[in-house]
């Protein structure tokens, strides 16, 4: 069968776009875009459907593959790179027993050919991954600011215990320090760890008395006692 001149160059042309979108080159409105392989963040499209729906299918996946029981909880981090099609890094918190989480997965997805497939997916570290919202704070757009936080959040009583526990450790005292009350709680956020500022009552045998800590609570859930002294208030 002869073609002419007019189908080879449209069979050529076929050809040469077939190839472009392997190689990552997408035309975008009037604009066309080249990715190299390059990894690019999916900036705030980690609370989108697409990303969440990526990262749901990743822990489907996983849960069959393994016969786990992994419940999806957040999106934390979505990164994108142009492949055949996309290859989506997605860093998601799972729930795992009752345990907060954190895994690393990667789905390969070709959207023309419907396709999707769990390439990897692995267990990052324990969660301490903070957020303002996760302390009950207010978001007001400073990260790094001191926010005032709900005294019975679980973050809260467990930073005021571990608190207390340690100043009964450090002290010279017979009797031990026991938590009142927390009077006042302030909390902010720094990257994967978090402050807490606590004004508390604590009890030592009959006698009670104010105490303000500083305390820091950092991957893996682990607790420090940065500051105490006594509030003469």
């Amino acid at each position: 069968m002869k073609l002419n001149r007019f189908s080879v160059a449209l069979l050529l042309s076929f050809v040469v776009l077939c190839g472009l979108c392997e190689l990552g080159i997408c035309r975008e409105g009037d604009f066309i875009r080249m990715k190299l392989g390059g990894i690019h963040d999916c900036k705030g499209a980690e609370n989108s459907f697409e990303i969440e729906s990526l990262a749901r299918f990743a822990i489907e996946e996983h849960n069959k593959k393994e016969n786990a029981l992994l419940q999806f909880g957040r999106v934390l981090k979505a990164k994108e790179q142009v492949v055949a099609g996309k290859m989506y890094h997605l860093t998601l918190e799972a729930i795992d027993l009752g345990k907060k989480k954190i895994y690393e997965a990667k789905v390969w997805v070709k959207p023309w050919m419907n396709f999707k497939q769990l390439q990897e997916f692995k267990h990052a570290h324990d969660v301490s991954t903070f957020t303002s919202s996760d302390l009950g704070a207010k978001q007001d757009g400073h990260g790094t600011e001191w926010q005032e936080v709900p005294v019975h959040g679980s973050e809260v009583q467990d930073a005021a215990n571990y608190a207390v526990t340690s100043i009964g450790q450090r002290s010279n005292s017979l009797s031990p320090y026991e938590l009142v009350e927390i009077l006042l709680a302030k909390a902010k956020v720094i990257e994967d760890y978090a402050k807490f500022n606590l004004l508390l009552k604590v009890r030592r045998g009959i006698k009670e008395e104010k105490i303000r800590v500083e305390v820091n609570k950092i991957m893996g859930g682990k607790f420090y006692l940065n500051q105490m002294e006594q509030d003469r208030s």
